[in-house]
């Protein structure tokens, strides 16, 4: 696995970074044999450290977690057992989902936009008034099947989803919505 270890504005020891490939390795191992990469950031929000670990699994799918603690190591920790929570909430079906796919999650290309939300910044367009464009950026979009969709929205710690559905290759979205179930849009069924 490879693994990429960074602070923001913070150095990063040796032995801090050992010590994140050996436990976040052993946690990841127990649920995947075959992860590919894992991304570690920590950073500093006043007295308290922050810990951002997302792990890429050979599948496609990937795991995200956030801690948090006055101490390096204990944010580290935090974020740690929040992802082996999530792996293994959700092992038996990773695993099934390893079983039924022989190849990794395809992903399409798609357009992903910042807008302004500020109406004094937007432009005067043919249709009236439409927000100002202020990053662009190439949004990664899997094709998958809800089931997985719903899985990888959890896994991900994310509100939406956008993918593109296995069945008939539309755009779909699930979201978590306020009562705290997941919605789910099809718009293939649109006319």
């Amino acid at each position: 696995m490879r693994y990429q270890i960074s602070g923001k504005q913070i150095e990063i020891g040796e032995a801090l970074s050992t010590h994140v490939e050996n436990e976040l390795g052993e946690t990841v191992g127990k649920y995947s044999q075959r992860p590919t990469d894992a991304t570690v950031i920590f950073s500093r929000d006043a007295h308290e450290f922050q810990c951002d670990a997302v792990v890429h699994l050979s599948t496609g799918l990937t795991a995200q977690a956030k801690g948090h603690a006055t101490d390096i190591y204990a944010a580290f920790e935090d974020s740690r057992e929040k992802m082996d929570k999530q792996l293994r909430r959700y092992k038996r079906r990773l695993k099934d989902h390893h079983k039924e796919r022989s190849e990794p999650v395809e992903f399409g290309a798609g357009g992903s936009y910042v807008l302004t939300g500020d109406e004094d910044e937007w432009q005067a367009g043919e249709s009236g008034l439409q927000p100002m464009i202020i990053a662009e950026m190439e949004a990664r979009v899997p094709v998958l099947s809800v089931g997985d969709a719903v899985m990888q929205m959890e896994l991900a710690g994310t509100q939406l989803l956008v993918f593109r559905n296995e069945k008939h290759g539309g755009v779909n979205v699930v979201h978590r919505r306020e009562d705290g179930n997941v919605g789910w849009i099809d718009p293939a069924d649109l006319k």
